[in-house]
């Protein structure tokens, strides 16, 4: 029996980029051929929880157009890639029986269903090595946790500390590096949205993220809003506005799928200080990518506690069982006109202001008292930019579980004066 070829896997999961990309940069400095690839998993499209997907067709959409742009930058690089539907363990273990694999490169990750996955791919390939990267923060775990003991409950409290002598990583330059041995022949799968489970469907002209996926776009957008308009200069004035696309810089989407880094807006952000200037608002682009960083340390200390009912401070919560309630929410058919216009834009766009989340959450879990893990769920299945991190640390903070257990209510009639006086958002929502 001949010797199977030894080769190296680039496993993409949520680093769907090319720059600033630490298992790229540093699986071309190995010697041995690699082989890139990404999984549809084919169980994760069918998986339910509440009766909500855990992915709808918006980020479903925006998913497929990561994937092709990069497709299309690995290409350029003469990087073979492999992209299949299935199952992921299926998947390693059909390329184990062809070759044996030596390391694999991939992000690392700790919530729940991706360690069940790796600890899968784990059996079917025992010997094995892992190179993980935390390449999803701003701030590095080796800076924060010299810092800090523990990751504290409160956000300002970990973000003074976190600022004081503040370090971040420069960029890997893994961006312009060419792959130069053997090219290893992969048979991708064609994968549509019909193949994922969905109707093919046209974007509705009043969104607010009009953008596609991938790392091109993000990057376009980057400059457009920097450099182009020069947004970021105003960026803490509007970015708690309801409409139109330039009121935020609108980057969750690539963050969440790792189209971009962190790391790359937070440099980008420092050039424009230098060129520009440098006020409020350049730095509260970094305050939010610092919040972003601290729901993802929440989660990397409590693990899975950020699932539970009583949250990570195990603080009491009760609520009613009212399906009706919960439907007339999804439906925008609340009480409160501007809860319904935000839960419309969130069913017919797959995005939300900042704004409209805190709103739309605080209504679900203190006026109509209902389970935050099923809003959760329903935010997870429908939002383009849902990240585990983020969806679920707000989650918590709003239900009074999480990282402030104080009982915070956002009054929507207040809320709708201060942030939609003239009701254009409204009237874009509820027209008839």
């Amino acid at each position: 029996m001949p010797k199977k070829q030894k080769i190296n896997i680039l496993w993409f999961t949520k680093d769907l980029r090319t720059r600033d990309s630490e298992s790229l940069y540093n699986i071309l400095q190995e010697d041995l051929p690699f082989l890139a690839v990404y999984v549809f998993d084919a169980d994760f499209f069918q998986q339910q929880q509440f009766g909500f997907k855990k992915i709808g067709k918006f980020r479903a959409k925006f998913l497929l157009e990561s994937i092709h742009y990069l497709k299309q930058n690995l290409s350029e690089k003469n990087i073979p890639f492999l992209i299949k539907f299935g199952n992921p363990e299926d998947v390693f273990r059909e390329i184990s029986e062809e070759f044996e694999i030596v390391k694999i490169f991939c992000q690392e990750e700790w919530t729940k269903e991706e360690t069940i996955m790796q600890t899968k791919i784990r059996q079917i390939i025992p010997d094995a090595d892992w190179e993980k990267p935390y390449s999803q923060f701003l701030v590095h775990p080796l800076f924060v946790f010299k810092t800090l003991n523990k990751i504290p409950m409160l956000f300002t409290t970990f973000r003074q500390k976190i600022e004081k002598n503040l370090l971040i990583r420069p960029e890997f330059e893994s961006e312009n590096l060419m792959y130069n041995k053997e090219y290893i022949v992969a048979e991708s799968d064609e994968i549509s949205l019909e193949t994922l489970g969905f109707e093919d469907f046209e974007p509705d002209k009043r969104s607010a993220f009009p953008f596609s996926g991938g790392e091109d776009t993000a990057l376009k957008r980057l400059h457009y809003y920097f450099r182009e308009t020069q947004s970021l200069s105003k960026y803490k004035e509007t970015r708690n506005g309801l409409s139109g696309t330039d009121y935020s810089s609108k980057f969750s989407p690539w963050l969440s799928d790792g189209s971009i880094s962190a790391v790359t807006i937070y440099h980008e952000i420092k050039k424009y200080e230098e060129e520009s200037e440098a006020n409020d608002s350049t730095y509260w682009l970094i305050f939010e990518l610092l919040w972003r960083d601290f729901f993802r340390y929440i989660s990397l200390q409590h693990k899975d506690l950020i699932f539970r009912k009583n949250g990570i401070n195990h603080q009491k919560y009760f609520y009613k069982n009212n399906e009706e309630a919960v439907q007339k929410w999804k439906d925008g058919k609340t009480n409160s006109d501007f809860v319904n216009a935000n839960m419309l834009e969130l069913k017919n766009t797959g995005w939300m202001s900042n704004r409209g989340r805190q709103n739309a959450a605080s209504y679900f879990c203190k006026i109509l008292k209902q389970d935050w893990k099923i809003g959760a769920a329903y935010f997870e299945e429908m939002l383009i930019d849902y990240d585990v991190h983020s969806n679920y640390g707000n989650w918590m903070y709003l239900a009074g579980v999480g990282n402030d257990n104080r009982n915070r209510i956002f009054n929507p009639e207040k809320q709708a004066e201060m942030y939609d006086p003239n009701e254009e958002f409204r009237k874009l929502w509820l027209k008839e």
